[in-house]
C-alpha cells in the first residue's frame, strides 16, 4: 500500500469547505481544530466537524494542544467513526488518556522539548507517524533560516527509523502559488528520508505528489540494476560503471515498487 505522501489541512470553522478538501486529490486530508480556529470559535467548529462526519470519509484531526481547555472535547470527537487518526499538535509526552483512544496517533514535532523526547514518542503503542512543525519549530528555538533545520530533520528521520515506525512528514510551505518553491521543498524532504509533507493548499497537492514519486531516471537506473543482478546469477556485476551490492540493489527495488504502487 502507498505511504500517504500528502497531508492537506482544512480549517475545523469552515465547513463548506471540508468536501472540497476531500476531493482534492490529496492523500489524507487534516480537519484543524487548533491554529486554523480563533478562541471564540473552538465549541462551534467542533460542532460543526461532529455534525459532518461519516465513516465514509475518512479525515484525521488536529486537536488542539495536551492540556488546553480544548483538548478533552477534541478527544472525545476523535472517537468518532470518520476519524482515521488524531494529530497532536505541541507533542512532547503521550498519556494514557491520548492513546487510549484507540485511534492512530501522529505526534506534531513543534517544540525543542517535543524533539528531545521524539524517540520516546516515537516508540509509543498507536504512534503512526511524525509530524514536523517546522514554522513553530523555529519560534521556538529562535531560528531564523529553512537550511538551519537540517540537523533537526535529520533527528526525527533517525528516530523514525530507530522506531520502526513510517517515515516522518515534514512542516509546510508558507508558498501557495510558487511551485518552483513547493517542489525544492519536496525534493529537500524526500532526499533527507521524509516521506509525506503538510499542504495548506490544495495548489500545492500536484507539486509535492511529484516531488515524492520516483523519478524517470531513478526507475531507468533501478531496472537497469535489476536486469544486471538477474543476468549476473549471483556474481558481482556493476552498471552505469559502480558496483552494485546488496544495499543498491534494495534501493532499486524499492524504487521500482514505488513506481508501480503510483503508476
Amino acid at each position: 500500500m502507498p505511504i500517504t505522501r500528502s497531508y492537506l489541512f482544512v480549517p475545523g470553522n469552515r465547513p463548506e469547505r471540508f468536501d472540497k478538501a476531500l476531493a482534492a486529490g490529496a492523500d489524507a486530508v487534516i480537519i484543524d481544530l487548533e491554529d486554523a480556529v480563533p478562541e471564540a470559535e473552538k465549541d462551534s467548529a467542533r460542532a460543526a466537524v461532529q455534525a459532518w462526519l461519516s465513516p465514509e470519509k475518512a479525515v484525521l484531526i488536529r486537536t488542539n494542544a495536551a492540556g488546553s481547555p480544548a483538548f478533552r472535547a477534541d478527544l472525545e470527537l476523535c472517537g468518532h467513526p470518520g476519524v482515521a487518526g488524531i494529530i497532536l499538535p505541541k507533542a512532547e509526552a503521550l498519556d494514557d488518556q491520548i492513546t487510549g483512544a484507540a485511534k492512530p496517533i501522529f505526534p506534531l514535532i513543534e517544540t525543542a522539548q517535543g524533539l528531545w523526547n521524539a524517540l520516546a514518542l516515537a516508540q509509543t503503542p498507536g504512534v503512526q507517524r511524525l509530524l514536523f512543525g517546522s514554522i513553530d519549530f523555529q519560534v521556538d528555538l529562535g531560528i531564523a533560516g529553512e537550511e538551519e533545520l537540517g540537523f533537526h530533520r535529520a533527528q526525527i528521520v533517525l528516530v523514525s527509523r530507530v522506531a520502526g515506525i513510517l517515515p516522518p512528514v515534514d512542516g509546510v510551505t508558507t508558498a501557495i502559488n510558487d511551485d518552483a518553491q513547493i517542489r525544492s521543498d519536496t525534493l529537500r524532504a524526500k532526499r533527507m528520508g521524509f516521506g509525506g509533507k503538510l499542504c495548506i493548499h490544495p495548489k500545492q497537492l500536484a507539486a509535492v505528489h511529484a516531488g515524492f514519486a520516483p523519478a524517470a531516471d531513478e526507475v531507468a537506473w533501478a531496472g537497469r540494476v535489476r536486469d544486471a543482478a538477474a543476468a549476473a546469477g549471483g556474481a558481482a556485476v556493476a552498471v552505469d560503471g559502480k558496483m552494485v551490492d546488496r544495499p543498491v540493489m534494495l534501493r532499486a527495488e524499492e524504487i521500482l515498487a514505488e513506481a508501480t504502487r503510483r503508476a
